[in-house]
């Protein structure tokens, strides 16, 4: 063997995800996979997702080392680092790879990985088992000529068991295009840069049908960034599922801005159930500090086609960005008051290194804890609201009766005066 790749990422010790139950698998490993495969590499997966950490140092113990490869984001810090370590110990030589590792480099090195690698990981961690330099590769133009993520190397009928067990349908994940091109001040860019690089329609079209054929799963995750970016290319897939008469549920992410009527009506006819809009606030205010690059009005608008074409709509809301008053969150509630989606998500934001957000707030910033057993989302921002003041904050969206709406308004100004010190 000369490579093992492994996420970090355990369900069965993520108590919100178990009682979720919606896992897909690991799609950035399995394109690994199938890239070095296809050069002649000998490569194995651990697909930590229904494993475990000790079954997978009771490997890292007994196979003859080789190369490590490890995956890690921002909320598999801890796992990727006791992994790293217990490889290191038993004789393997480690890389780290995926959206966090490049933010952190010296850090890692510091653990013990022998290799951080920025960017994608295809190019770079050929170099590496090469012996060539990996540094400043450039991204993969030709999308079209990788070819698609190994789901054959896993169990993927453990996350179809999975799905339907808890939800009735089985979904599986595909990627249309890498990359966004917006600049978000929050949003990392860490692994594909602020490109956009899209596959040929033709070419997604042909993985579409192999995933229905060899899987039958009852819906699809399209997990682009940006799904409806290039409304040229939207009318090519369209096209070419039409001619083959493929029709799937599926859900997708878009920008408010490249939502029409046109477009929904597209997304309708393809199968699409789910439209979901990181809408962030209702606040212009906060939206222009964002560097969004879309408007309230553009918001409703996009939910409004949606709903037009029966598709759900599906919301991201973030509080705390730097600056947030109460009277953001007051125009946050009526936002949702006029779009009312069917369903809607709230997070409290949190600085990703490297990004122009994390900039802004670096001073301020107090870890809890020690860097290698907590993640970015551990942290206190000095001067922010209490967590009490978010959850009122909740409360007031979730609010049904003018009664409820009040008492929550109530409460965000008795908590408006506590902050993290």
């Amino acid at each position: 063997m000369d490579l093992l790749l492994t996420h970090g990422y355990f369900l069965r010790e993520d108590a919100k995800e178990l009682q979720i139950m919606k896992p897909y698998a690991p799609l950035g490993l399995l394109y690994l996979s199938s890239h070095l495969r296809a050069r002649g590499f000998d490569v194995e997966i651990y697909d930590s997702t229904f494993g475990s950490r000790a079954e997978l140092f009771r490997i890292l113990e007994t196979e003859t080392p080789a190369t490590l490869g490890v995956y890690a984001n921002l909320m598999t810090r801890p796992h990727a680092i006791a992994i790293l370590q217990h490889a290191v110990k038993c004789g393997w030589r480690v890389v780290l790879g995926g959206p966090e590792p490049a933010n952190y480099a010296q850090p890692y090195r510091d653990a013990g990985a022998h290799f951080v690698v920025p960017g994608e990981g295809e190019l770079a961690l050929e170099a590496i088992l090469r012996g060539q330099p990996f540094d400043h590769l450039p991204l993969i133009a030709d999308l079209d000529a990788q070819p698609w993520p190994d789901r054959e190397r896993i169990d993927m009928d453990r996350y179809l068991r999975a799905w339907r067990e808890r939800h009735g349908v089985g979904s599986i994940s595909l990627i249309t295009a890498r990359g966004c091109p917006y600049h978000c001040r929050w949003c990392s860019h860490s692994t594909f840069g602020k490109t956009h690089r899209r596959r040929s329609a033709r070419g997604v079209v042909d993985e579409v049908e192999w995933i229905l054929n060899r899987y039958a799963p009852e819906q699809l995750w399209i997990a682009d960034d940006v799904f409806t970016i290039h409304h040229g290319w939207l009318d090519e897939f369209a096209r070419h599922m039409k001619q083959r008469t493929l029709r799937v549920p599926f859900e997708c992410i878009t920008r408010a801005d490249r939502m029409n009527a046109q477009v929904a009506g597209q997304l309708a006819e393809l199968g699409c159930f789910r439209v979901w809009i990181g809408s962030e606030s209702g606040s212009q205010r906060i939206l222009d500090r964002m560097e969004r690059g879309v408007t309230v009005a553009q918001v409703r608008e996009a939910v409004s086609q949606l709903k037009a074409h029966r598709i759900s709509a599906g919301m991201f809301f973030m509080w705390g960005y730097e600056g947030e008053e109460l009277s953001d969150i007051e125009a946050t509630y009526e936002h949702v008051k006029a779009c009312v989606p069917d369903v809607f998500f709230t997070t409290v934001s949190y600085p990703i290194k490297g990004t122009p957000y994390h900039e802004d707030i670096a001073p301020k910033l107090v870890q809890l804890g020690a860097w290698s057993t907590t993640t970015d989302r551990e942290v206190k921002i000095r001067g922010r609201h209490s967590r009490r003041f978010y959850q009122m904050a909740d409360q007031l969206l979730r609010s049904r009766t003018p009664a409820e709406a009040e008492a929550a308004r109530a409460g965000l100004r008795a908590a408006y005066s506590e902050v993290e010190a």
